[in-house]
């Protein structure tokens, strides 16, 4: 059971950040100064009744993104406890998000995220109207839940994905969904079932990587701020042994959730839960995850940014 430590009767000195900013700064020489990681501060606020993702504060630790909802503002005024500082020491210095016209509103391209995949995605322009243009465009994925089959030689046999979007704009009628595979991987092998909420379109398979991009068509277009759930099965009968699963997320998401059933007589050494910025930076979140009954592991995601989550396999 986790005991959150006595706080000193005595506040410690305050950094010189968090008198003049600005926030991020602020907030990352103030955990500095305390001397906690990030999961021992997220311990500290769960023992205060305060839930927030690692991720979270690590995106608000490097000013990649900012709090602003009022459920932000009482985390930050925990955190503010937390960390020994004066109250509204932080929260004063929050102040109101300034952006130029557009910004954050840009998704950066998968290539941008994950190099290895740039010859999959050249498939991407054989499915747009406008070669070159951004794809997905014109809706935001709100939420989705990944489900694995693992054969007892390690082997993904099975990727079952729901997928909750939102029309950003009225027409919005499909979905391109980019799949990369382990090196090895006979792509031909791979086949793709629509299960619910729309059906399969145009599928290309790379011939120089292991990888597919295909269509996802809904019944009708939606209309602005529409939600729609679709889901879709892919049977993987020529993959190689797994050593990760991951998602790249190229806008904000409200949650994501990865589930991975093991053969019981191949579980995994350790499986880790992990989040990148990109393919090739270190992850800024690394968690150990336990199998629970059935041999099934799952990580939980809530308020990703723009980066890679999923869950790291070791075997040996």
């Amino acid at each position: 059971m986790y005991q959150e430590t006595k706080e000193p009767s005595a506040r410690r000195a305050v950094p010189d950040a968090v008198r003049s900013g600005p926030f991020h700064r602020a907030l990352s020489e103030a955990v500095d100064h305390r001397g906690l990681s990030l999961s021992r501060i997220r311990a500290h606020l769960a023992a205060r009744g305060v839930s927030v993702a690692e991720s979270t504060l690590s995106y608000w630790q490097r000013g990649l993104r900012h709090p602003s909802t009022p459920r932000s503002l009482d985390i930050v005024r925990a955190l503010e406890a937390v960390l020994g500082l004066p109250a509204d020491s932080l929260v004063v210095l929050i102040g109101p998000q300034r952006r130029s016209p557009g910004e954050g509103d840009r998704r950066p391209s998968l290539p941008e995220l994950r190099q290895s995949w740039a010859e999959t995605c050249s498939l991407l322009d054989e499915l747009s109207e406008s070669p070159g243009a951004a794809g997905n465009a014109k809706v935001d994925v709100v939420t989705v839940v990944d489900v694995l089959t693992m054969t007892v030689e390690g082997r993904i046999v099975e990727i079952t994905s729901t997928m909750v979007v939102r029309a950003r704009e009225t027409g919005a009628d499909g979905f391109v969904v980019t799949h990369q595979d382990e090196p090895g991987t006979d792509m031909e092998a791979t086949s793709v079932v629509a299960v619910d909420g729309c059906r399969r379109g145009r599928v290309r398979r790379s011939t120089s990587s292991p990888g597919m991009v295909f269509e996802l068509l809904f019944d009708r277009g939606l209309a602005e701020g529409e939600t729609h759930t679709f889901a879709f099965t892919l049977h993987l009968a020529g993959s190689v042994r797994s050593t990760c699963f991951h998602r790249t997320v190229r806008s904000r998401m409200s949650a994501y959730l990865l589930r991975m059933r093991f053969d019981a007589g191949a579980i995994p050494a350790r499986c880790v839960k992990t989040v990148r910025e990109r393919e090739e930076l270190p992850p800024v979140v690394s968690e150990p995850l336990f199998c629970g009954p059935g041999a099934t592991v799952s990580a939980y995601f809530e308020d990703l940014g723009v980066g890679i989550a999923g869950i790291d396999l070791i075997w040996e």
